[in-house]
């Protein structure tokens, strides 16, 4: 038995997510075992990182046999799952994990099969107490994070009942790509996923549990309040999967709170208010640039969703599952978020302004999603105790309903993170 188990550890993601675990300060107060599909490869892994299988054990297995992830799911506390498309593969694992009551962790960005897993297992996750949490990448750690200590800084100043009307957020990304595994995941929604369900899992709140105020409409041009400067940006293909996120963070907080949680005093500041909402973008150099990538951007999407010839072509020239960055741009690369958060006014019209600020050095999809999804799992594995309430009971949640401030400080400690909130505006009558 050991506390993690990495399923997929020869892909590029798994081998980030294996090395950064053997090498964590941490390292002798947990184990943790490589599982993949192909014993030669994962031998291939332990020896370019020098593992001993004294120390790490290997498991064999392939996902599409139940016998095998019920084999290796009953070794492990947690489950790493980097095995995507999870629309194909993802399922058989999590229904080991709720069965045997194992927590799971993933990379997903599929909101379609998020929806599913939802749908399928968060009673029977609650009933075994297996907490489930997907989207514990690049997608969607940040944009969770941001909204959560944005929410906090408010009450700091305004007190326990103050409610968040508008977040957004506004991404920089520095040599950072598509990865080819995110764009087979693309290429395989749009050909194997029902149209239908595919609409369907872009609805507001279409992963919370309880519905909330509608969230500002997808526009080729975006601007970032209270800036020193003027920035402004085009709308994030992520940001579909990261609203739904952080909507299912406000939806499980609200509905503990509506439904008068045991211990309602621990549950109440975690509540955003019913007039959340939430936004985000991608930063580019002028308004010019933002209403031409918006536009290409949706030819681009246009193309691809309608027309298998552009398909094909894309599969041609964009990188393959399994393929990562050189080792220079995995350092190279990195990522600010900058989120401005406003409270809903209060009895006077005044509202508070909070920033709140994502730091991450390194390449954000591969290298900072492997830490992220690693830090996730070692809170599952070593801080049960001091986890949020609302995890206590299972179920299917998400990054910041399952380890709110743990998470937060794990990825300040990693070095890699920097996390800060700041008042902005006390308060300012509008």
């Amino acid at each position: 038995m050991v506390d993690i188990v990495v399923l997929g550890a020869t892909g590029y993601t798994g081998r980030l997510i294996a090395q950064y675990l053997a090498t964590h300060p941490q390292r002798s107060s947990f184990t943790f075992g490589l599982a993949a599909r192909s014993q030669s490869a994962l031998e291939k892994v332990f020896s370019r990182l020098n593992l001993s299988k004294d120390d790490v054990p290997a498991f064999t297995v392939d996902v599409t046999n139940r016998r095998d992830v019920d084999a290796v799911v009953q070794q492990a506390r947690v489950v790493i799952n980097t095995i995507g498309p999870y629309w194909r593969w993802g399922t058989s694992v999590v229904r080991a994990c709720v069965h045997h009551g194992k927590h799971y962790v993933d990379l997903t960005g599929e909101v379609h099969w998020v929806k599913d897993i939802i749908f399928e297992f968060d009673y029977a996750a609650v009933k075994s107490g297996s907490i489930v949490v997907p989207c514990c990448g690049l997608d969607s750690v940040p944009s969770d994070i941001l909204a959560f200590v944005a929410n906090k800084t408010l009450k700091s100043f305004g007190g326990p009942s103050t409610a968040v009307d508008l977040s957004t957020s506004a991404w920089k990304l520095s040599g950072a790509s598509i990865s080819g595994g995110t764009f087979s995941t693309i290429l395989s929604a749009l050909e194997e996923v029902p149209k239908q369900k595919m609409r369907e899992s872009t609805q507001n709140f279409a992963l919370s549990p309880v519905n909330g105020a509608r969230a500002p409409r997808p526009r080729i041009l975006y601007t970032l309040p209270y800036s020193d400067r003027p920035i402004y940006g085009a709308w994030y293909f992520m940001a579909i999967t990261n609203s739904q996120v952080v909507q299912r963070s406000w939806g499980l907080h609200e509905l503990a709170r509506r439904a008068n949680h045991p211990d309602a005093t621990s549950v109440a500041p975690f509540s955003y208010g019913p007039d959340f909402k939430y936004e985000e973008f991608v930063v580019l150099p002028s308004a010019l640039y933002a209403v031409m990538y918006s536009i290409i951007l949706a030819a681009v999407a246009t193309l691809l969703v309608h027309f298998q010839p552009a398909r094909w072509f894309a599969r041609r020239i964009m990188p393959g599952p399994g393929e990562g960055p050189s080792e220079k741009q995995l350092k190279d690369g990195s990522i600010k978020i900058t989120n401005i958060t406003t409270s809903s006014p209060n009895s006077q019209g005044e509202r508070i302004v909070a920033r709140s600020i994502f730091r991450g050095r390194g390449d954000p999809g591969y290298f900072l999603s492997s830490i992220m999804i690693s830090e996730c799992a070692l809170a599952l594995a070593m801080d049960s105790a001091i986890l949020p309430q609302i995890s206590a009971g299972g179920g299917v949640l998400t990054p910041m309903t399952a380890f709110g401030d743990v998470l937060v400080e794990r990825l300040r400690k990693s070095g890699h993170v920097d996390i800060e909130s700041e008042l902005l505006v006390g308060t300012e009558t509008r």
